[in-house]
């Protein structure tokens, strides 16, 4: 019989679920969205429950759709949204409240307090991340000490705060990934890879456990954290809620940005890769010691697998597909996303429009949260064409910033970047980012590079897939720098001058 894998990617707008044969292809895909919600503070949250179930009903169209027998699905990966922050009854699985996405400010006032105590250096050296609000660390803290609307939870509880309810082991708090781990499993395993782990600020990077100091911190206690495995470990067996009458082991768990690493064939140090999402990542493998930065990036991990863990270093963005989404949902500059290269084609080239779009403060390498975003450089010429010129610009120059940062702190010349995610589709945008970095930039025709990732990962763990072989599959399209230097040099020279006026420290 033919074997299968699915992979689940989780991420900010909705989840796909997708099917791949026995040597690693891609056949189908089925999804659905998720309901972003934001109050009129701009808190952004996701209902844990809708997306638990459409993760369920995603992968019960897609075995429906494709027509495979059931028994044929080997094993199941699982990519997700990182930092996005959940709480929930150990006991009955409720959620106590909305999930915190990656994107939400809201724990701001954690991280003033922290670093007022002088406590981000130590966090910084341990968990190689920068303190900030953008973690799950301080967003955990958050969730602990606002009991806002679980009156009848706490009451039930005997009262408790969720403070005393997570000391006393009856709450989990993790990331999407644990979640869905938990809620799939027939024995509700409440497990989290490294890759995700990494990323939430508590880990000890070079213990590689739980920082029972860094933890005590954020008041957050190890017992509400989940159990730290292996990327390609056996995270337990789910029929996703009797779909499969034989249990499926999960058997690859990724961090959406780590899964698109490995999905790109990115398993040697100095190979690097962006994925352009509604935020963006750029991350650098380098390999199985740490590096610390020096100059805005953060360490984390890659993933873990047989029991040996790669480092990377990675840059976060908050905004570079979201700013397309911006103006076409906010500013209705335009009626879709598709029409932004056909107007950056058509505007002035000498144009010196910036925008920043520093809309939750900036991310990598800056790290402000309290920068606003700006529009400057105007002239009385810039219009339409302009402005979206300069707002899909503001995404490569993004990136270059980090690329920038990523050859100081190695010391290593990136000749060529590994991207992925719907912006690549672009053309403009692509050779602008080939021009601006100075780098070749390398797409591949797979355009799922999450949910291949985990699906790989998932793979290899079964021993269905030789790990060597996967991404030399892939065709590529390689786009090449044509600017020449000196008009390289201004125009990002102008990108850091319009930064500079955003930044508040």
């Amino acid at each position: 019989m033919e074997k299968y894998i699915i992979s689940v990617d989780q991420s900010t707008q909705g989840t796909k679920a997708l099917l791949f044969d026995a040597k690693g292809k891609l056949l189908m895909r089925t999804d659905l969205p998720h309901r972003q919600i934001v109050n009129d503070k701009g808190w952004v949250s996701h209902d844990l429950n809708e997306i638990y179930h459409n993760t369920v009903k995603t992968v019960g169209m897609l075995v429906e759709k494709s027509g495979i027998p059931a028994e044929a699905v080997e094993a199941i990966g699982i990519s997700n949204q990182r930092e996005t922050t959940a709480l929930w009854d150990r006991a009955t699985g409720e959620p106590l409240e909305d999930a915190i996405v990656w994107q939400c400010g809201r724990a701001s006032s954690v991280t003033a307090e922290i670093e007022a105590q002088g406590h981000g250096e130590l966090i910084q050296k341990t968990t190689g991340i920068p303190l900030s609000a953008y973690f799950p660390a301080a967003k955990m803290a958050w969730l602990l000490r606002n009991d806002r609307g679980a009156g009848a939870a706490s009451t039930e509880a005997g009262g408790k705060s969720r403070i005393q309810r997570a000391k006393d082991g009856e709450l989990c708090l993790g990331t999407i990934d644990s979640w869905l781990v938990y809620k799939l499993t027939e024995d509700h395993a409440f497990k989290t890879d490294y890759s995700n782990a990494s990323r939430t600020q508590l880990l000890n990077l070079k213990t590689l456990a739980w920082d029972e100091a860094i933890c005590e911190i954020f008041g957050v206690p190890v017992c509400a954290l989940a159990e730290i495995c292996d990327s390609d470990a056996v995270y337990g067996y789910t029929t996703f809620e009797g779909l499969f009458q034989k249990p499926v082991p999960i058997r690859g768990v990724l961090g959406d940005s780590h899964a698109a690493l490995f999905g790109q064939g990115c398993y040697t140090p100095g190979m690097i890769k962006a994925t352009y999402g509604t935020g963006s990542s750029l991350m650098m493998n380098i390999g199985e010691a740490p590096v610390y930065s020096e100059h805005g990036v953060v360490t984390s991990l890659a993933w873990g697998m047989q029991g040996k863990v790669n480092y990377v270093l990675e840059g976060n963005l908050n905004y570079t597909g979201a700013v397309i989404t911006w103006l076409k949902d906010d500013v209705k500059l335009i009626g879709s996303a598709g029409e932004t290269e056909e107007l950056a084609r058509s505007a002035n080239p000498k144009d010196t429009t910036y925008l920043v779009p520093a809309f939750t403060g900036l991310g990598a390498p800056y790290w402000d949260e309290y920068a606003k975003a700006s529009l400057s450089g105007m002239s009385r010429t810039t219009g339409k064409a302009e402005i979206a010129k300069a707002a899909l610009e503001c995404i490569a120059y993004q990136i270059t910033d980090l690329v920038r940062a990523m050859e100081q702190d190695t010391g290593m010349d990136i000749g060529e970047l590994r991207v992925d995610g719907g912006p690549t589709r672009n053309g403009y945008l692509m050779q602008f980012q080939s021009d601006i970095a100075g780098t070749r930039v390398n797409i591949p025709d797979a355009e799922e590079l999450s949910g291949i990732g985990a699906a790989y990962m998932a793979g290899v763990s079964a021993g269905l897939y030789r790990q060597e072989e996967l991404a030399q599959n892939m065709e590529r399209t390689v786009y090449a720098p044509k600017m020449e230097e000196t008009l390289r040099g201004e125009k990002y020279a102008g990108w850091k001058k319009a930064v500079s006026g955003v930044l508040t420290r």
